[in-house]
Parts: C-alpha cells; sequence; structure tokens
C-alpha cells in the first residue's frame, strides 16, 4: 500500500469508531514533516483511547507501524507517527486551540471515503504506417555430446635393486639331486 491508501485506510477506521470531523490533508511536496496529515476529533478520553488504538491495531496487521507517539497520557491529544502521514487524535477543545486546519491549509484535502485510484501511466503509442510483424516462437534443442574420457596408464617403475632381484630369479637353474 502506498501512503496516500493508509492514511485513508486510517481515516476510515477513525470514522468507524466515531471520530468526528475527519480531514485528510496532502502536504506532499509542500512539506519536509510528512507526506499526509490526518486530523480527528474524538469526544472524550476513552473516545479518544479507542480511536488510537483500532488505527494502530488494524495498521500493525498490515504490517504498518508507529514510528512515534506523543501524548500517551494526555487527555485531550494524541499524534502517531507512521513515516509518510501523521495521525492526530484530538478533542474539540485542542482542536479549536492548536488550529491545525489553519496551520495545514496550505495543503490539499483528500476525499478518504473513495477508494484510492492508483495512477497508470500509459506508454505513448507511435503510430506507424508498416503493418506489425509477427515473430513465431522457435523451439531450441539442445544435444548433449557425449564426453570420452580417457584414463592414462599409469606405469611403475621398477628400483634397479628390484630389477636385480626378478633376474637372478629367472637365471637360476633347477639342478636335479642324483
Amino acid at each position: 500500500m502506498d501512503t496516500k491508501e493508509l492514511v485513508c485506510l486510517a481515516a476510515r477506521l477513525a470514522d468507524d469508531k466515531k471520530a468526528e470531523n475527519i480531514k485528510v490533508i496532502d502536504l506532499c511536496g509542500l512539506s519536509s514533516l510528512c507526506e499526509f496529515i490526518l486530523i480527528v476529533t474524538a469526544t472524550s478520553k476513552p473516545h479518544l483511547d479507542a480511536v488510537e488504538e483500532e488505527i494502530s491495531r488494524k495498521l500493525k496487521e498490515q504490517g504498518i507501524y508507529k514510528l512515534n507517539r506523543d501524548g500517551r497520557e494526555s487527555n485531550l491529544w494524541r499524534v502517531s507517527d507512521y513515516g509518510g502521514f501523521l495521525a492526530h487524535i484530538m478533542t474539540q477543545e485542542a482542536r479549536d486551540f492548536y488550529a491545525l486546519d489553519k496551520i495545514f491549509s496550505f495543503g490539499k484535502e483528500v476525499d478518504f471515503t473513495k477508494p484510492v485510484k492508483k495512477a497508470v501511466k500509459k506508454a505513448p503509442v507511435k503510430k506507424t504506417s508498416k503493418k506489425p510483424v509477427i515473430k513465431k516462437a522457435v523451439k531450441k534443442t539442445t544435444t548433449k555430446k557425449a564426453v570420452k574420457k580417457t584414463a592414462k596408464k599409469t606405469t611403475v617403475k621398477k628400483s634397479p635393486a628390484k630389477k636385480a632381484a626378478v633376474k637372478k630369479t629367472s637365471s637360476k637353474k633347477t639342478t636335479k639331486k642324483k
């Protein structure tokens, strides 16, 4: 999943948990902080906990983990850093006070309810007057060549002492006793 799909998924998860005034702001190329900002309003501390937990749990199932988190004990505001996007979950009081909507008003708001369409770039079509050439597949076969193995004869050289011993035994004559 790309970052836009992930932030839209997080926004839909917050919506499933009845978060209010959900905004996804596209900051691609406009900020070095992140590509997207998710801002949602929770009605109470337990609601804030539930929304944050739901987003975190479902993104973990997708293999996406928080890089950082702030406001763990806060009753007003939590922020989770997922690398490509920041998820701000806050009460209406905190949202009015900090005015993140105004701070990031230079970004473009994204409709998270629609499925994210991936941009598919098509290669330009070249027009030619020639008919297309259809190539037939040629099956290539290979033959294995027989490999002849030649064994080298090994000659054992006899030492001169052994040669003399062989000569003596062959030159002895058997004599008969009379």
